[in-house]
């Protein structure tokens, strides 16, 4: 029997707005077995890298499920698909043409420090999830 792997969430680890997404799904997602690794990490630098996204200046995280690896609107749906809660509205937007939806996702995402906010480190996950988590090497 093949196990399938876990989901992977690429995420900003200093961004105010993708660390609270982070701990709103730990919060509402179903299955409890997504991994998240913030682009900061060494592997998260390298996951980057290889999907066409600039780790030091991101522009958009990733969501990759059964090997295929989804950006900006699409990795939101992919994202949402696997919460409970109020974030499930957003599988609305699979209503709207795709270019729309990124061109909404762009703004946030190009104004997401200036809007949120920035820390200057990664949160340390509370200890009963930190197995799921890749953060950078410091920690």
């Amino acid at each position: 029997m093949t196990s399938i792997p876990a989901p992977i969430w690429l995420y900003d680890g200093v961004c105010v707005l993708c660390s609270g997404g982070v701990r709103y799904t730990l919060r509402h997602e179903r299955d409890h077995d997504i991994r998240f690794i913030a682009i900061q990490s060494q592997e998260g630098r390298a996951l980057a890298q290889a999907h066409g996204i600039d780790p030091d200046e991101p522009d958009s995280f990733l969501f990759i499920e059964n090997g295929l690896a989804l950006a900006k609107s699409e990795g939101v749906l992919a994202l949402a698909r696997h919460l409970n809660g109020p974030a499930r509205l957003l599988l609305l937007g699979r209503a709207l043409p795709k270019r729309w939806r990124d061109w909404l996702y762009d703004r946030v995402a190009r104004n997401r420090y200036r809007l949120f906010g920035q820390k200057t480190s990664c949160d340390m996950p509370d200890p009963a999830t930190r197995h799921r988590f890749t953060l950078p090497d410091s920690r």
